[in-house]
């Protein structure tokens, strides 16, 4: 099952909705995860940023893919990865673009769940369903053993949304977040 999470405001650290879970949190206490990320290699890593930097080209928006094998398990009794995304869209300060067109792509391996949090710029333009449309299409393909291929898809389709509504013209900042993908352990 795919959630789509978006911003509207700046999020807050720590956002809790009250989705406690003894199941989530000893799904990551057992996770094994040379068991479930033998995909996410160093060569894939390169690709993905590579399709970061691509996804980045002609609009003034920012794309920020962060790759996680497990919620921490100080909150996964209480954080399900809607919150996490959120909370990992204000650590990394995807929220702080000039324009707010900061986007993440989230994905928990264990938990087999895909985020989006776009920053409150691109949502204005953009409604949930088509961040739903695109979150499914890549769940898709990430079940079809395609995981790889389905993220960069995502961010070529994002780039494209993305050039819809925010194209480059003039660009005074540049490259606000940087454009490698976070894999955290």
């Amino acid at each position: 099952m795919t959630q789509i999470s978006t911003a509207k405001n700046s999020p807050a650290s720590n956002v809790h909705s009250g989705s406690t879970s003894w199941a989530r949190w000893y799904r990551q206490w057992f996770f094994i995860p040379f068991l479930h990320n033998r995909w996410l290699t160093k060569q894939a890593c390169q690709e993905l940023t590579q399709a970061i930097k691509q996804a980045e080209l002609g609009h003034r928006g920012e794309v920020f893919l962060v790759i996680e094998n497990t919620l921490p398990l100080s909150s996964a009794y209480y954080q399900d990865c809607r919150e996490r995304a959120i909370d990992l869209f204000g650590q990394y300060r995807v929220w702080d673009t000039e324009e707010n067109t900061g986007v993440l792509v989230y994905m928990n391996v264990r938990e087999r769940k895909l985020e989006i949090v776009a920053d409150r710029g691109i949502n204005k333009q953009v409604i949930p369903e088509m961040w739903q449309a695109m979150c499914d299409k890549a769940i898709a393909g990430i079940q079809q053993n395609k995981p790889i291929d389905s993220l960069k898809e995502l961010l070529h389709d994002i780039s494209d949304l993305l050039k819809q509504y925010y194209q480059l013209g003039k660009d005074p900042s540049g490259n606000e977040l940087p454009d490698n993908v976070v894999y955290i352990k």
